[in-house]
């Protein structure tokens, strides 16, 4: 079998004439950017729809694309049973007894049926136990049980109530449906309500979200619930907060709220994984995974819950990535019906349509599967690009997929042919499905390929235990990290004396940090004295095209020794400049030591920092040299590892589109000479003779035919064609004509072969790009540019700053005196 990895197209089956009922020996390929703009399957119990699905997600695997999976079925989780050596025994135990059972076979024997089932079955679609193999190096398959300690537990609320990135804060709509997301799903755990425009418990618990959010602090449920009891606001809308929503009530939501956290059950829901997407779709070392979210164990309302937060946590990390053509993330949904109703809008519905509307521009498909059509809103459906029909159980059915079909082409601007499409639809059979993809003219028919994994139906939950426990990977790589290294504070053997504010001359004014909220009521806090240096540090290589800069902010301990401040002992904080205030926190202090209050010595400490940076401070990237890649500053080897990945599919995409738009003229050449030939051969030929030359004229190769999408070529090769050819000219060897025709045809074909070995050792060359998962990186160092500072003369700024408190490690105040350029903190 021709390998189709790394090539961009999707392996799905072959080609099918219905009013033959046979299946073409060529392949049907896919390309895989044609999935952004979405894809739909449709068909009934038993049309072979689940395996179809199956095969498009095994194909992006191998095509190194993460996916995000949700089965509200519980079946999914067969992708996790791949066998390359296609022995008995691997398939023993997850066959199912009571098939076993009904056919009055061992489990043992039915075991080993079902092995030879599927050898023969990969076989006749070219497919190996080699593939597998790929398949499974490709990408990890995780599963994952919300709810529930059964597969990987996914922590909820974790991601929830975590402040959302800068992107979704500043887009007032998404940011607006994050909150709604996160309320609508902690109500449904509830069992509350949940239309945000009726719900005084949404309504309430919106604004305290919203709120926490807007001043950038994190929430838990915990102190949602001291918010619930407790609002910071007064007002609801226009309405007094009392008699919009009564202590009382309140009290009683707090209530509920408690229990649910209280609940054991509950608890399920707060551990595991966090619901973090880029975490779901990478591992440690940047290799893409397969993630299934298997809800079959989940009630309806926390399902709803679960895939409507999920989704909206989908969307805002859709809008932290850069636009590509390229397929970047699949999103796959089974029995989407009653998710995306016509009428209703439940809370699943807003972020689907978000991801239908927006993710062709990210490089995000979503993939959608029903047996029930008519419950689809086909109006959101004109999104979609790529339909898979199958076999249909009404006639309401099929008039609504027509329906929508006609929809989508109408969206584009496009003419659809209903009566050929009613026609094709009322003749499909098992594993045989209509594709309609607006990316190409026509209509085409084909049989889906066999699947790699073994289809055993949904699992229990000892058996989704049983597959996690063999899938659990080794605890994650510490990512590397760039700068000089920074030194852990080291505990002092005895506490100094503390007391008053120490005083200072009046040219070392003095400013604080800030006291983490919460921190004075809970410990005893006591400032220390510590030398802070800010500067902003530019690196600059011409070469690798770096030109960046960082802000540093260091603290180092001033001591009484003959070297009151050694740099080279600081620790890096996240403090920021524009967080000082002027105004004295109530607290103890530490005394200062006397280097501190002489203003001569910021000077010396000053030029010391300086050249500290220049000398010791690094800053330290990632470089591809295979492709000519540099990582970003604040990149670490899995998310450049990742970005690498994204960078060669995009540029093998385009290489592989350069390739048809070079050998498609040159193959509709081709096709027209034979076509004129035939045309001549016809002439001279009898009626009898010509129907033996029939099958000249469409011949092509399956590789180059199923690159270009030229539905016209037929299953022969060039080979084969020729040989018809020399046959038909042996039995008509008394007409001129007719050999010179096959004389003509034996010099196209020879042209053709021509082409097509040109065409594989392109796309052998593609193929052969270097691996993004395995290709080595190099470490690059960089030192600062001398001269690139903050302030005008390109100082940086040293301070002396007290910090710490007894117990929590609070922050603490800090003194400043400025000269010149230089801040002295």
């Amino acid at each position: 079998m021709q390998n189709y990895e790394k090539l961009g197209v999707f392996y799905l089956g072959r080609p099918h004439d219905l009013s033959r009922r046979t299946t073409a020996a060529e392949p049907l390929l896919y390309e895989s950017r044609h999935l952004v703009t979405h894809g739909l399957v449709v068909g009934m119990t038993g049309s072979g729809k689940t395996g179809l699905c199956f095969d498009l997600i095994e194909e992006a695997a191998l095509d190194g694309i993460p996916a995000l999976l949700l089965d509200p079925k519980g079946d999914l989780g067969n992708l996790l049973l791949t066998f390359p050596e296609l022995r008995p025994a691997d398939f023993a135990p997850w066959v199912n007894p009571d098939d076993a059972q009904r056919q009055g076979m061992s489990v043992e024997a039915y075991a080993e049926q079902q092995a030879e089932r599927w050898r023969q079955g990969l076989a006749r679609w070219d497919q190996d136990g080699d593939r597998i193999r790929r398949l499974r190096a490709a990408a990890e398959f995780a599963l994952y049980t919300p709810g529930s300690a059964a597969g990987r537990p996914l922590s909820i609320l974790s991601a929830s109530f975590a402040v959302p990135p800068e992107e979704v804060r500043e887009d007032g709509e998404l940011f607006q449906e994050r909150i709604t997301a996160t309320v609508t799903a902690l109500l449904g755990l509830l069992g509350i309500p949940t239309d945000a425009r009726k719900s005084r418990e949404a309504l309430l618990l919106s604004q305290l979200v919203q709120r926490a959010w807007n001043e950038d602090r994190p929430l838990d449920l915990s102190s949602l619930i001291q918010d619930v009891q407790h609002p910071p606001m007064t007002r609801v809308g226009v309405m007094d907060l009392e008699a919009f929503f009564p202590a009382r009530d309140r009290f009683e939501l707090a209530m509920q709220l408690n229990h649910l956290l209280a609940s054991p059950a509950f608890s399920a829901w707060l551990e595991g994984d966090p619901l973090d997407i880029d975490r779901l779709l990478y591992t440690a070392d940047g290799r893409p995974r397969v993630a299934i979210c298997s809800l079959a164990h989940l009630g309806d309302p926390e399902r709803m819950s679960f895939v409507s937060l999920l989704l909206h946590q989908v969307s805002g990390w859709m809008r932290s990535q850069s636009g590509t053509n390229s397929l970047r993330l699949l999103v796959y949904m089974d029995e989407i019906a009653g998710y995306f109703p016509p009428v209703a809008n439940p809370p699943s519905k807003p972020p689907l349509l978000t991801l239908l509307k927006q993710g062709r521009a990210f490089g995000v498909g979503v993939l959608l599967a029903t047996q029930n059509p008519v419950d689809l809103d086909y109006k959101g459906l004109a999104n979609i690009g790529t339909w898979f029909i199958g076999r249909l159980q009404t006639e309401r059915d099929k008039a609504r997929v027509l329906e929508g079909l006609e929809g989508a082409a109408a969206g584009r601007g496009e003419r659809f042919d209903r009566a050929a499409a009613e026609e094709i639809i009322a003749g499909l059979g098992n594993r045989i499905f209509l594709l309609h993809n607006v990316h190409q003219p026509g209509l085409t028919v084909f049989e889906s390929r066999w699947a790699m994994s073994y289809l055993r139906g949904p699992l229990s939950r000892a058996q989704i235990r049983s597959l996690t426990e063999q899938g659990r990977g080794a605890a994650q790589a510490a990512s590397p990290g760039s700068g000089p290294s920074a030194k852990p504070a080291v505990a002092q053997e005895s506490a100094p004396p503390v007391g008053k504010r120490p005083l200072l001359p009046p040219e070392v004014p003095q400013c604080f940090a800030p006291v983490r909220p919460g921190t004075a009521s809970t410990c005893r806090i006591v400032f220390q004295p510590r030398l802070l240096g800010a500067a902003q540090v530019r690196f600059t290589d011409a070469r690798l095209g770096v030109d960046t800069s960082r802000e540093v902010v260091v603290t180092t301990e001033i001591v009484d020794r003959a070297v009151p401040v050694d740099w080279a002992e600081s620790e890096y904080i996240s403090l920021q400049l524009s967080d000082l205030t002027h105004e004295p926190p109530a607290a103890d202090y530490a005394p200062c030591p006397a280097a501190a209050a002489q203003p001569k010595n910021y000077l010396a400490w000053a030029r010391t920092f300086r050249l500290w940076l220049t000398d010791d401070f690094t800053l330290s990237l990632w470089r591809s040299p295979a492709l000519g890649q540099t990582s970003k500053p604040d990149e670490d080897e899995r998310q450049f590892r990742i970005r690498l990945r994204e960078i060669a599919r995009e540029q093998r995409d385009a290489m592989v589109e350069k390739l048809r738009q070079a050998y498609a003229p040159k193959l509709a050449a081709l096709e027209e000479r034979l076509r004129r030939a035939q045309a001549a051969r016809e002439r001279e030929a009898s009626q009898a003779t010509r129907a033996r030359l029939d099958t000249v004229v469409s011949f092509g190769t399956a590789l180059l035919g199923a690159f270009l999408g030229r539905r016209s070529l037929s299953a022969g090769t060039v080979g084969r064609a020729a040989t018809t050819m020399r046959r038909a000219g042996r039995a008509l060897d008394q007409a001129g004509d007719v050999a010179r025709a096959q004389e003509n045809v034996e010099v196209l074909a020879g042209q053709m072969r021509e082409l097509e070995s040109r065409f594989e050792a392109e796309l052998s060359a593609v193929q052969a790009q270097a691996d993004p998962a395995t290709t080595p990186l190099e470490r690059v160092e960089l030192r600062p540019v001398r001269g690139a500072g903050t302030g005008p003369a390109g100082d940086a700024g040293v301070a002396a700053v007290r910090g710490g408190a007894d117990g929590l490690g609070a922050t603490g105040f800090l003194t400043q005196h400025s000269s010149d350029n230089v801040c002295y903190i």
